[in-house]
């Protein structure tokens, strides 16, 4: 997992064109000035969600995030977007994205079929505050884009789960054509199950071949850095974070390495496998209760404690404070947040 965001230069442009006024926005959120002069910009998670609270906050448009999502010329698109459409159909696009999130940002995808509907979802795993309700709503609106354009359709989502509430819920509906629904335990939008399988009409497998070694490329380079095979570890608990403590055993097998290979490469990064694990319960426990109504039981549970007294000691080692306490003031914060006027 890396650990910084790439923020598209067009971005100033699609700020300008709607209104705002990029410097005010880069003051707002304590950025710097050049910020979008730069050739490569590189931020953090909490950078991030600094710009996009900034955005939302100079705006008059309740709207912004969805509008900035919101992308109807293909020429404008990002080559991740581009290989999306080339698939060959919507859940495939979704797949593809999610795999270059991995490669690309300390960010994921999520997407998974229950009782016959398929949930979106997107997680910052680096993040410590809520993320933005503005960022959220640019993500969703993207999904509804890249299906839109790749179905040739103008498909609607069952419904959007929003964990703040929103002031403006009726324009959310009409923009996305489906009803909102606020004060969710999660943030997610929502397709019939069928959907996945809907074919895109912009499928184009000679474009796909082109850009797809690229990004394998760039996998496989930063593969080869020790300090990013860390992050595959701890990427790869994650992933096996479901109820139980994961083995070493099993997480080499996920990498495709030996168990001794893994402990050695950690421990040429100047790390071992323990410490990983436990960077990864923690992150994990930042985002249970912090983004869910999951009870304290549930998720130690879900991180592998024996019961939520070894999960409260381990959260206040690492927090200074016990879960229920952190979990307290997240929720203060949010709802202080979600308060201020757009």
């Amino acid at each position: 997992m890396v650990k910084h965001f790439r923020v598209p230069v067009s971005l100033r442009v699609r700020l300008e064109e709607a209104g705002v006024l990029a410097p005010v926005v880069l003051r707002r959120a304590g950025l710097p000035q050049n910020l979008f002069e730069q050739t490569r910009i590189l931020v953090s998670t909490e950078e991030l969600f600094a710009l996009w609270r900034a955005i939302g906050e100079v705006s008059t448009d309740a709207l912004m995030g969805a509008r900035l999502g919101t992308e109807n010329s293909i020429a404008r698109f990002h080559p991740m977007g581009l290989a999306a459409l080339s698939t060959e159909s919507f859940g495939a696009a979704i797949n593809h994205m999610a795999r270059y999130k991995r490669l690309s940002a300390p960010e994921e995808i999520i997407n998974e079929t229950v009782q016959n509907e398929w949930v979106i979802q997107f997680r910052w795993f680096l993040a410590v505050d809520v993320e933005p309700a503005i960022l959220v709503e640019y993500c969703f609106a993207w999904v509804l884009t890249i299906a839109r354009q790749g179905t040739g359709t103008r498909i609607k989502p069952l419904r959007l789960e929003l964990v703040q509430r929103r002031n403006h819920v009726k324009a959310l509906e009409k923009h996305f054509g489906c009803p909102v629904v606020c004060g969710a335990s999660r943030n997610a939008i929502i397709f019939r199950d069928e959907d996945r399988v809907i074919p895109f009409v912009t499928r184009n497998a000679e474009l796909l071949e082109m850009l797809a070694p690229q990004f394998d490329r760039e996998l496989k380079e930063r593969s080869a850095n020790e300090d990013h095979f860390v992050d595959l570890v701890r990427g790869a608990i994650q992933q096996r974070l479901t109820g139980h403590r994961p083995v070493v055993d099993d997480v080499a097998k996920d990498l495709h390495v030996s168990s001794r290979t893994l402990q050695r490469r950690l421990q040429d990064a100047g790390s071992n496998y323990q410490r990983v694990l436990d960077e990864a319960r923690h992150q994990m426990a930042r985002y249970y209760l912090s983004n869910s109504v999951l009870e304290l039981t549930e998720a130690a549970y879900l991180l592998g404690y024996e019961d939520a007294n070894s999960f409260a000691r381990a959260f206040r080692a690492w927090e200074g404070m016990p879960p229920k306490n952190w979990r307290e003031a997240q929720r203060a914060a949010a709802s202080s947040s979600s308060c201020q006027p757009n």
